[in-house]
């Protein structure tokens, strides 16, 4: 960014037995695939001439298809036909069609089966499908593009639709003469067709790759072009879309794609790329090789219209899909639970270049209330899964891309990059990309070369961290002469680990950081263990948090470490990690939450953008499990955040200048919306005046570093007036970055009539179903938006289902955003009621860990519902 065989693959330790897989008996070596879409009929017509090696006598080949219409079939070898009209079958659940010949190929011969079909140029964001995008007069405009991951290069033509089957392809797209025709390689050759108008384009034969990366795209194009690097680099957009505002992601790929070449040691082996602007694309974006397709907002950045979050988002988008270029694209993992391999890769390389390029960004501080929170968030379910994750039809991949493929697989590539040091883990990178290329590989062939390259037994230590759900809890209990005793066991966010769910020991890196320096040597590698400390006056696990555990200290280590941090004797992403930790200990019963609100307010002199993200982040964690309780608790909690961020926002201001750093404008920008949404009410009154005279033409009067800030205070304070206005103003806005964040911003009007009309954009057409999970984030920010998101979902769930296929990704995602803001045991037994009788495949594990979420919140409650309100009193914030 997801067929049986008999036996199991006992060297490399997976087990294939149970997947669904086609019949090795033919192998596809090159495919000549012809299409031509229809924009009138929303069809498209195609030929695929696969050559095949015969791997064994043969008188049946099965392949996938998926809405397609088999229209003919024919099998050759030697240039002669061995049947031209094969009995055809087609399995529905395992989406595989069979041709059954009368006449038999033998083993060791080559044979071409050709294969005309026609189908659906469909609305559904995967396959070959449609794309629509507004034209400058008002009308509407229409791209043919394609989205084959994981498993949907079926929709677009017959083919061995699994990542190990790699073959050669050649692309000949066929198209109105005035329209432009995009694969993954150059074009060869573009003849024009007699009497129709149009033209065959044929694109040169592309290297060996797995189906899900082939792409095509068909339509009315703008493109902008660089020769900085050794093979043309351009970006396309369809009209409508100011194409200048791909410069910036035109000029750093040029560069990325350079700088990934000296540090894979591998050129870029096509003889272009090409990177577009979808203008509906279900996911952020897609690696294709040679032609990487985006989200409009995720490739397009106009600088003077989106903040500094957007541009760092862009930057990490474009140098994660160019990574893939190489991890993934040139070695590809041999079935999709080696994912991660992919994903987790591609996720680290984005950050380790993108430091190299803007390291006044400090990525890496970010990285650790970012990634590595993500991972832990959804590790810390009792229905996470595994980073190598066991998946057996087509319908399970889809809901492996999360954050344990992508955050948590980056951060165990983190964890033993800093082990063994950059070098020698890019070393080992390089020898594993030198021997696997144009090939497939499992996670075991990545740890041989790291073991190679290092010199240490990689595989021992990591396969602990790939193959099991978890991660543990380091509880520190301080001994007699300089000693500490750690021990560890599997952390739930439920606080209730069972001893079978207890079994794994890990080997944990434990970065001991002291006044002497950090020392990277020591692994706790049992249950329980005993170390030495230079002295107990300062120490603290896990330096820098590249480690991926939490660590629970004493109450009075805590404030030891609190008042350390105020000494400069930690790292920013220390101080970060520590918040974070003691945040997610407080929710699963390891301390108080009154412990952790008493540290967050001792970090009154901080003065870093990331840690006071994590900060706010922990209150607002704190505000969401207790959103359903006691009005003067919320208040007193939000009476909290305001008194912790209202006079630092004061003092920095919500001007924004040149002079400003990257950083110091998200700095800005956080502190004027965690202010102004808490209640400060000279932010809300300068929020409401922006936004007055934004709406009336003054396109000056709001930064865009807050534009989604300004947005939301508004509607929260205000009514059907400022609601109109920003209705209105996502209306008639050109651009995506706007048009999104008012998207958002709708949620946080509480008055009933303006959340039913929140409610129904999602149905009305005005928001494309790429964007429709959009106006549910300020719902989920009061009671009143929770319940009726739920109770909207309860009443349109048929709906949902047609216009989001449960085989696709987004289905997940809303069911999640719909149930995970509940915390009370009614609330789950409503949700349990609710799907107790509904098919939940394609979307069973997004219910689960949203059942698992609202379970730890009502744990968590329980727990310390008397404990935070004791708090909130005692601290006066409350009467």
């Amino acid at each position: 960014m997801c067929r049986t065989h008999a036996t199991a693959d006992v060297a490399s330790g997976v087990n294939v037995q149970s997947r669904e897989l086609l019949p090795t008996n033919v192998i596809p070596r090159h495919y000549h695939v012809t299409l031509e879409p229809n924009f009138t009929k929303f069809t498209f017509e195609g030929t695929v001439k696969i050559d095949l090696d015969v791997a064994e006598d043969s008188k049946s080949i099965s392949l996938h298809t998926l809405e397609l219409d088999v229209h003919s079939a024919k099998l050759s070898t030697g240039g002669q036909t061995v049947c031209s009209s094969p009995k055809v079958s087609y399995n529905e659940s395992t989406q595989v069609t069979t041709l059954d010949f009368t006449n038999a190929v033998s083993k060791g011969s080559k044979a071409q089966l050709e294969i005309k079909f026609t189908g659906q140029l469909n609305d559904k964001m995967a396959g070959f499908y449609r794309s629509t995008y507004k034209n400058d007069d008002g009308s509407t405009g229409v791209l043919a593009v394609s989205q084959m991951e994981p498993t949907d290069a079926r929709r677009s033509f017959p083919c061995f639709d699994e990542p190990s089957l790699k073959a050669e392809f050649t692309v000949t797209l066929i198209a109105d003469k005035k329209l432009t025709c995009l694969s993954n390689m150059d074009v060869a050759s573009e003849t024009e067709l007699q009497g129709d108008g149009k033209k065959a384009v044929t694109f040169n034969k592309s290297p060996p790759m797995s189906t899900y990366l082939v792409a095509f795209v068909v339509g009315e194009l703008n493109y902008i072009e660089t020769k900085d690097f050794r093979v043309p680099v351009r970006v396309y957009a369809p009209p409508g879309q100011n194409i200048e505002h791909g410069r910036f992601s035109l000029n750093l790929a040029a560069k990325t794609l350079e700088f990934y070449e000296k540090v894979f040691g591998i050129d870029f082996p096509l003889p272009k790329m090409d990177q577009i602007a979808i203008p509906d694309f279900a996911q952020g974006a897609m690696e294709n090789w040679g032609l990487v397709t985006y989200r409009v907002v995720d490739l397009l950045l106009d600088e003077k219209a989106s903040g500094a979050a957007t541009k760092e988002r862009v930057a990490e988008v474009v140098q994660h899909e160019l990574a893939h270029q190489w991890f993934g694209n040139l070695v590809t993992m041999d079935w999709w639970d080696g994912l991660w391999l992919n994903e987790g890769f591609a996720t680290w390389a984005s950050w380790y270049s993108c430091n190299v390029f803007y390291p006044e960004w400090k990525v890496w501080e970010t990285y650790v209330v970012d990634n590595l929170q993500r991972a832990l968030s959804l590790d810390s379910l009792r229905s996470s899964h595994p980073i190598e994750v066991p998946v057996k039809r087509a319908d399970e991949i889809n809901q492996i891309f999360d954050a344990i493929s992508y955050s948590k697989g980056s951060c165990v590539l983190r964890m033993i990059s800093t082990s063994l040091g950059e070098d020698t883990f890019l070393e080992g990178v390089r020898r594993y990309l030198k021997k696997h290329a144009y090939g497939n590989t499992q996670t075991g062939d990545l740890w041989a070369s790291l073991a190679e390259a290092s010199g240490r037994n990689v595989e021992e230590v990591m396969q602990v961290w790939t193959k099991n759900i978890g991660f543990p809890v380091v509880t520190v209990s301080e001994k007699d002469n300089n000693t500490i005793e750690l021990k560890q066991n599997r952390f739930l966010r439920t606080g209730d680990t069972k001893p079978d769910e207890d079994q794994v020991i890990y080997p944990v890196f434990l970065g001991l950081r002291t006044k002497d320096g950090v020392d990277d040597s020591q692994t706790l590698d049992k249950r329980q263990d005993t170390f030495k400390i230079p002295s107990t006056d300062f120490f603290k696990l896990n330096a820098n948090h590249t480690g991926l555990y939490r660590t629970a200290y004493s109450s009075e280590r805590l404030v030891k470490l609190g008042e350390a941090a105020k000494q400069g004797l930690l790292s920013v992403e220390d101080r970060a990690g520590l918040i974070a930790d003691a945040g997610a200990l407080a929710t699963s019963g390891y301390q108080k939450t009154s412990e952790v609100l008493s540290l967050l307010k001792e970090f009154n002199t901080e003065d870093q953008f990331v840690v006071w993200s994590e900060i706010i982040g922990r209150v607002a964690s704190v505000q969401g499990a207790w959103v359903f309780e006691d009005k003067a608790v919320r208040d007193g909690l939000e009476a909290f955040l305001r008194e912790l961020v209202s006079e630092r926002a004061h003092q920095i201001g919500w001007e924004f200048s040149e002079k400003d750093g990257h950083i110091e404008q998200q700095f800005k920008a956080m502190l004027f919306g965690s202010a102004g949404v808490s209640g400060d009410e000279v932010i809300i009154k300068a929020a409401q005046d922006m936004f007055k005279r934004y709406m009336a033409g003054d396109k000056s009067a709001i930064h865009p570093n807050i534009r989604g800030s300004v947005f939301s205070m508004a509607l929260k304070h205000g009514g059907k007036e400022e609601y109109d206005a920003l209705l209105n103003f996502y209306r008639t806005s050109t651009n995506s970055d706007e048009r999104n964040t008012a998207l958002r911003s709708f949620g946080r009007a509480k008055d009933p009539e303006l959340i039913k009309r929140t409610l129904d954009m999602l149905f009305s057409g005005e928001v494309k179903d790429q964007d429709i999970y959009m106006p549910t984030t300020g719902l989920r920010s009061h009671p009143e938006g929770i319940e009726a998101l739920y109770k909207w979902m309860t009443e349109n769930w048929d709906a949902l289902v047609k216009k989001l296929p449960p085989a696709l990704s987004m289905l997940g995602t809303m069911v999640t955003i719909f149930t995970s803001s509940f915390t009370k045991k009614e609330q789950l037994e409503q949700v349990e009621k609710f799907f107790s009788d509904k098919n939940k495949s394609g979307f069973d594990q997004s219910l689960a860990q949203s059942l698992d979420a609202i379970r730890s919140k009502i744990a968590w409650i329980e727990r310390d519902r008397e404990d935070v309100a004791a708090w909130v009193k005692k601290n006066n914030y409350s009467s």
